[in-house]
C-alpha cells in the first residue's frame, strides 16, 4: 500500500506540472523573437537604403563634374576650330600669292578640307608651304588628337555614370520595396505585440537619451558654432532619403546644410565629405567636427561634445542626438 501511495503521489505531481505548463501563455515567448526579427530587418533595410542613397549622391557628383569637364572640352574644341580656320586663311592667302593664275585644284581641295587630320597630312607634303613652321602643324596635330581622345574618354565616362546612376536608382527602389514589405509584415502582427514593440522602442530611445544627457548648450565658437547651432535646431525633424531640408534631411544633407549655414560648402555625400577637411583623431574631437561611420563610409554626423553627436539617423528616428560610438566609427574631419 505504501508503494502505491508513493506512485499515486508522483503521478499527481506529474499531472500538476503538466497542467501548470499548459497554462503558461505561449504567445509572448513565440512572438518576441518574431518582433525582434522584424525590427532588426527594418533597421538593416534602413541602412541598406542609406548606403544606396549615398552611392547615388556620389554618382550625381561625378556626373556634375563630368558635365563641367565636357563643357570645358567643347570650349577647347571651339578655340581649336578657330585656330584651324586662321591657319587655313593663311594658307589660302599664300596659295593665291604663289599660284595666282595657275590651276590650284589640288591645293583648293586641301584648303577646303573638313577633315583636320587629312588637311594636315596633305599640308605636310606640300613644298609650297615650306615657309610655315613644321612645329606649328606638329603641335596642332597633337592637340587635335589629344582633344579627340579626351572627348571620347569623357563621353565614355558619362555613359558609364549614366548607367551607374540608373542602376543605383533601381537598387534604391528595390530597397524601398523591401522596406515596405517589412513594414507590412510588422503591421500584420497582433495589436498587443505591436504595442509591445513600440513600448520597447520608446524605452530604448528614452534610455539612450538619458544616457547621452541632451545638452542645453554646446561649447563651440566661430564657424563651428553656427554649424552646430543649425544642426541642433533640426533635432526631431524627419529623415528622408536624398533630402537637404528645410524640415527633412538625410545624413549628409544635414551636415551639408549645417556647415553651409556657417559659410562652408560641402558636397551632398558622406564619403565625399570625408575628404573635405583635415582628418582629426577621436581624442582631439571638437564640436562641429564631422564624424563618419561604416566601411565603406555611408553615414555622417556632427560631434557636439561630451561624447555625443547629432545626426539624421533613419526614417524611424529622424534627426537625433546619440553617442559617438553608437555605430561603427571610422574617423573624423574638421571642415573649414
Amino acid at each position: 500500500m505504501t508503494y502505491d501511495r508513493k506512485r499515486l503521489g508522483s503521478a499527481l505531481l506529474g499531472i500538476t506540472a503538466i497542467a501548470a505548463i499548459g497554462f503558461v501563455p505561449a504567445s509572448p515567448a513565440q512572438a518576441e523573437p518574431e518582433i525582434a526579427d522584424v525590427k532588426e530587418r527594418v533597421e538593416r533595410l534602413y541602412h541598406e537604403a542609406e548606403q544606396a542613397q549615398e552611392r547615388y549622391n556620389d554618382a550625381k557628383l561625378d556626373l556634375t563634374e563630368l558635365r563641367r569637364e565636357l563643357g570645358s572640352l567643347r570650349a577647347d574644341e571651339r578655340r581649336q576650330d578657330a585656330r584651324l580656320e586662321a591657319v587655313r586663311a593663311q594658307v589660302t592667302d599664300s596659295v593665291r600669292r604663289q599660284f595666282e593664275g595657275e590651276s590650284i585644284s589640288t591645293v583648293g581641295q586641301v584648303v577646303v578640307s573638313d577633315d583636320p587630320a587629312a588637311f594636315l597630312g596633305q599640308m605636310s607634303t606640300m613644298s609650297s608651304f615650306s615657309q610655315l613652321q613644321d612645329s606649328l602643324f606638329t603641335d596642332y596635330s597633337t592637340e587635335v588628337e589629344a582633344l579627340t581622345l579626351r572627348e571620347e574618354a569623357t563621353a565614355d565616362r558619362a555613359s558609364d555614370i549614366a548607367a551607374t546612376t540608373a542602376q543605383l536608382a533601381e537598387e534604391k527602389d528595390a530597397v524601398e520595396s523591401k522596406l515596405d514589405e517589412a513594414k507590412e509584415l510588422l503591421a500584420t502582427l497582433e495589436e498587443e505585440e505591436r504595442e509591445r514593440l513600440l513600448a520597447t522602442s520608446n524605452e530604448t530611445t528614452s534610455r539612450s537619451t538619458s544616457a547621452t544627457r541632451m545638452p542645453a548648450s554646446v561649447p563651440a565658437s566661430g564657424r563651428a558654432a553656427a554649424a552646430v547651432s543649425y544642426a541642433m535646431a533640426q533635432v526631431g525633424d524627419a529623415y528622408v532619403y536624398g533630402a537637404t531640408g528645410d524640415s527633412a534631411f538625410d545624413c549628409s544633407g544635414l551636415t551639408m546644410r549645417a556647415w553651409g549655414a556657417a559659410g562652408v560648402g560641402l558636397p551632398h555625400s558622406s564619403s565625399a565629405q570625408y575628404g573635405s577637411g583635415a582628418h582629426i583623431a577621436a581624442s582631439a574631437l571638437q564640436p562641429g567636427d564631422l564624424v563618419f561611420y561604416y566601411s565603406p563610409i555611408s553615414h555622417v554626423g556632427m560631434y557636439i561634445g561630451n561624447g555625443m553627436i547629432v545626426h539624421a539617423a533613419n526614417p524611424s528616428t529622424g534627426v537625433q542626438v546619440t553617442g559617438l560610438y553608437s555605430m561603427p566609427y571610422v574617423g573624423a574631419v574638421r571642415p573649414g
